[in-house]
Parts: C-alpha cells; sequence; structure tokens
C-alpha cells in the first residue's frame, strides 16, 4: 500500500478542521502531546528502575565475591596452618628414628 500524497494530507487536514473546529482539534492535539510526554516519562522512569535494579544485582555480586575471597583466605589460611602441623610432625618423626637409629657400636667400657 502507498502512503498518501502530501495534497490528500492536507485535504484530510482541512476535512477535520470544517467538521471539528480548531477549538476541538486544539484540545485534541494537546491531549496527544500530555500522552506523548507521560509516555516518555514513563520510559525514563523505566530505564532508571532497570539501572536501579542492574545496580543493586552488580552490589550484591560483589559483596558475595568479597565474601567468597575472605572464606578462601581463611581456608588457605587453614591449610598452611594444618600444613605446618604435619611437617612439624614430620620432623618429629624423623628426629625419633633418627635417634632410634643412632651409633650401637660398644665402646670399650661396655665389651664383655
Amino acid at each position: 500500500m502507498h502512503a498518501p500524497s502530501p495534497m490528500a494530507l492536507l485535504l484530510i487536514a482541512i476535512v477535520v478542521l470544517v467538521l471539528f473546529g480548531r477549538g476541538k482539534v486544539s484540545s485534541l492535539m494537546g491531549e496527544v502531546g500530555k500522552g506523548i510526554t507521560a509516555f516518555k516519562k514513563g520510559v525514563r522512569e523505566g530505564a532508571d528502575e532497570v539501572e536501579r535494579t542492574a545496580d543493586a544485582a552488580t552490589d550484591r555480586a560483589a559483596i558475595a565475591a568479597e565474601r567468597t575471597a575472605d572464606d578462601l583466605d581463611a581456608a588457605a589460611a587453614r591449610a598452611r596452618a594444618e600444613a605446618d602441623r604435619i611437617q612439624a610432625e614430620a620432623e618429629a618423626a624423623k628426629a625419633a628414628r633418627t635417634e632410634a637409629m643412632r651409633d650401637v657400636t660398644p665402646t670399650d667400657g661396655n665389651r664383655p
């Protein structure tokens, strides 16, 4: 379907003015303008709400990541402490084994 020509649009505008009068058309255009303004305001508020929601979600994710990082640091510290404890036990066992395996060669005073 093709668009109406400029002459057809002018003719339609003149017929509308004649049928409804200038006051009625003016008030109708005012209402259309108010509707457009309300629509733009609603779109802007919706975009702001989406942005606030996204910011809140980002903040929650950052807090969760921070908590997770703290939890990981604490777990790493516990693991290091456990590793140090195990290392100390291993060194103590090695020292005990070395002590048990000390030289038992008889000396002159111990000979029968």
